[in-house]
């Protein structure tokens, strides 16, 4: 099982517009289906400036760790502490519907997100990934890697108008069991689904050439850590459930609801590295995802239930703190 290991907030909305979306689309938002939608092929990209750039932002999501990895020929380019690929977690380069596609991102930046309590720019997502899902350090505003990260979603957003309510961004939620991730039946899912590709521990599986994985960690030093949104076990359990074993899609699911979330919960309970600060996140608490790992919270549920649920009473405590405060 092929898990993704990058951040999967990547198409979050701002929180006005969330409550907007539950209501509808207001008429004149566009929708696009994904699952639709055909993406450029990398082979159609032009050899002039842009064309460059997106060819430059495309290696550096299918050869992370050349490129600005470990193995980076440039000191100052090893931007990702890890070996992981940045398509290790949106899956086909960023083109798999519900795998934390790229596709149409351009056009939703900025943002407002609750993590960092205000309005984001793409760049500042970018670096929230490597710091996060690649357990590394920024890239400069200004260079040439920041530069062709964004060349190549603006490529790959090209036809998809700005805003639009994009139908398989980033992943699919599941169905909750109403009850606490049982990480017994967790063990055994992971060792009767995922162990023959991320090995029994979780640890991976490296490439046969080059600092790479055939399978990438889902724990251990070269995972992601600990502040990373696959952290959270309902965002792990929607990934798990549409997109993995590797190679089944969201209309083809392999895994069970019960079982996605269970699986996820025990992955998230094996060691990772650790993100200093993250009492920093989410400066309004109330804007805290009811499965963030880390406290401080808004309400007085123990971090155990904020990691492996259930979750129906920390959302109606949270909706009545809100309820409070206005």
């Amino acid at each position: 099982m092929k898990l993704s290991v990058c951040l999967i907030a990547m198409l979050t909305v701002a929180a006005a517009t969330t409550a907007m979306m539950r209501e509808g689309p207001a008429a004149d938002v566009p929708q696009l289906d994904l699952a639709e939608w055909t993406p450029p092929s990398i082979g159609s990209a032009g050899d002039d400036p842009f064309g460059k750039l997106v060819k430059y932002g495309y290696a550096l999501f299918t050869d992370t760790p050349n490129q600005i990895g470990p193995a980076a020929a440039d000191p100052a380019k090893r931007f990702s502490r890890s070996s992981l690929t940045c398509q290790n977690c949106h899956l086909k380069a960023g083109t798999q519907p519900y795998a934390v596609p790229l596709m149409g991102v351009w056009g939703q930046f900025p943002q407002y997100r609750g993590r960092e309590g205000e309005i984001g720019t793409l760049e500042e997502r970018i670096n929230g990934c490597l710091e996060r899902s690649m357990n590394g350090h920024v890239m400069p505003l200004d260079g040439t890697e920041m530069k062709a990260y964004l060349a190549y979603m603006k490529w790959l957003s090209t036809g998809i108008p700005d805003g639009a309510k994009l139908i398989g961004a980033g992943t699919k939620s599941i169905k909750e069991p109403g009850r606490a991730a049982d990480l017994g039946n967790g063990a055994k899912v992971f060792a009767d689904t995922c162990a023959s590709c991320h090995g029994k521990d979780g640890l991976g599986e490296r490439a046969e050439k080059g600092p790479g994985y055939r399978f990438p960690p889902l724990a251990g030093p070269d995972s992601y850590n600990n502040g990373a949104g696959m952290t959270r076990v309902l965002t792990a359990a929607g990934f798990v459930r549409h997109n993995m074993p590797f190679g089944i899609t969201f209309d083809t699911p392999v895994l069970s609801d019960a079982d996605a979330y269970d699986v996820a919960a025990h992955m998230n309970s094996l060691e990772r590295p650790v993100r200093p600060n993250l009492d920093k996140d989410f400066p309004n608490k109330l804007q805290k995802p009811v499965d963030t790992p880390y406290g401080p919270y808004a309400d007085d549920f123990p971090p155990a239930q904020h990691r492996y649920g259930p979750f129906d009473p920390i959302r109606a405590k949270v909706q009545e703190l809100a309820a409070a405060r206005r």
